[in-house]
């Protein structure tokens, strides 16, 4: 009789095979074949916006090898990782100190000597976090001592609007390690109020009282980057190939931030009128972002911005798609509800709510239980 463990197994290795190989056509499909490790530039396929086939095969590779390795690899040796991991902290660092840019006018490598002098940080260190970062394909070490980029650290260069999305999670472990004292804190335990989240009480001990939105003109102008780098690493681009745009005349997009979403719709179908709605401090920065993105959707009249506070208002009346990127899933049931509330209050007959974000899948279907504890399907 087979043991069905190691049919799982066995299944597993198909689906890490299958799936490595659709992925490897989507690259081949392009003309430029499989990207290599070490390659020094970046593949057409990178920064393409329909790249649905690929992540879909990436999803089920990683997904495999992960249960792959908590079959196969004793459980304290997977346990242990879920803490030892500290890629995180090295990426950091070679964020802040630009360390792919000075690669970069180096394409044949930098000695750490002279990369230490030239980021201003000891060299030993440097080295230590460099090679903790080739063993994974983020630079590589093209002789003892000697560093160069490669196609992953390339995303790293503080010209690409990427970085800001990945320096912008530099703090999130510092939330996430209070995680725990929130669930036994009697004030946020309960609670599903967004005051009441792990950042919030991380800030607290600090001595800060930092409400989320409040920022200044340099940090709304960093956050709104970051949107774009948080879309070109969801791939949120190939919404853009895969809803019938074609079919619709006027788009709200609520929640717009700068136009992350809503520029390259303008000018991927210029037949749209486009409407962004955000707090008004964002629709003067947004104006300025289309005036050097989109200046021809501005002189044709094609986009208009209009504040909103969704919480508390409903966006423009009568058109024909009601658009949230990335919005939902930041809120609370009972937030959500009156966001998608305010919004019905104003559409027409013919008029769609089109919601784009993360869907957890569940391994069982059925009733389950929402943000705020009551029952859902």
């Amino acid at each position: 009789m087979t043991d069905p463990n190691e049919v799982k197994v066995e299944a597993l290795l198909s689906i890490i095979n299958s799936s490595a190989r659709e992925a490897m056509a989507e690259y081949k499909n392009t003309g430029h074949g499989v990207p290599g490790v070490d390659t020094d530039t970046l593949h057409p396929l990178d920064f393409a916006t329909d790249t649905l086939a690929l992540r879909k095969a990436i999803r089920l590779l990683e997904g495999a090898c992960e249960q792959l390795n908590a079959i196969l690899a004793p459980p304290q040796h997977t346990a242990y990782n879920f803490v030892n991991n500290y890629s995180w902290a090295c990426i950091d660092v070679a964020t802040q100190s630009c360390i792919a840019d000075v690669l970069d006018k180096h394409p044949e490598g930098l000695s750490v000597d002279a990369l230490a002098d030239a980021v201003n940080l000891d060299r030993t260190k440097i080295a230590r976090v460099l090679r903790f970062l080739a063993l994974r394909g983020c630079f590589k070490e093209v002789k003892r001592d000697v560093f160069a980029n490669t196609r992953l650290s390339l995303v790293l260069k503080s010209t690409n609007d990427v970085v800001f999305c990945i320096r912008d999670q530099r703090d999130s472990p510092k939330y996430a390690a209070v995680l725990y004292e929130t669930m036994i804190d009697q004030e946020f335990a309960r609670s599903n109020e967004v005051e009441k989240a792990p950042r919030a009480f991380a800030l607290r001990k600090e001595g800060k009282n930092n409400n989320f939105w409040e920022m200044d003109d340099e940090a709304r102008e960093t956050f709104h980057k970051c949107m774009i780098g948080h879309s070109v690493i969801y791939g949120s681009y190939a919404a853009l190939h895969y809803y019938h745009w074609d079919n619709v005349s006027s788009v709200v997009d609520v929640g717009s931030g700068t136009g992350t979403m809503s520029i390259p719709l303008a000018k991927m179908f210029p037949h749209l009128r486009i409407t962004n709605q955000d707090l008004p401090e964002t629709m003067k920065l947004s104006r300025n972002t289309w005036e050097k993105k989109a200046p021809e959707a501005l002189l044709d009249g094609r986009v208009e911005f209009v504040p909103l506070n969704f919480l508390e208002e409903s966006p423009v009346a009568g058109k024909d798609v009601y658009y949230l990127k990335s919005i939902i899933h930041d809120w609370p049931d009972d937030e959500a509800s009156m966001i998608l509330h305010n919004i019905r209050k104003v559409m027409g007959p013919n008029s769609r709510v089109l919601i784009h974000d993360c869907v957890l899948l569940r391994k069982f279907e059925g009733l389950g239980v929402g943000a705020n504890g009551s029952t859902t399907k």
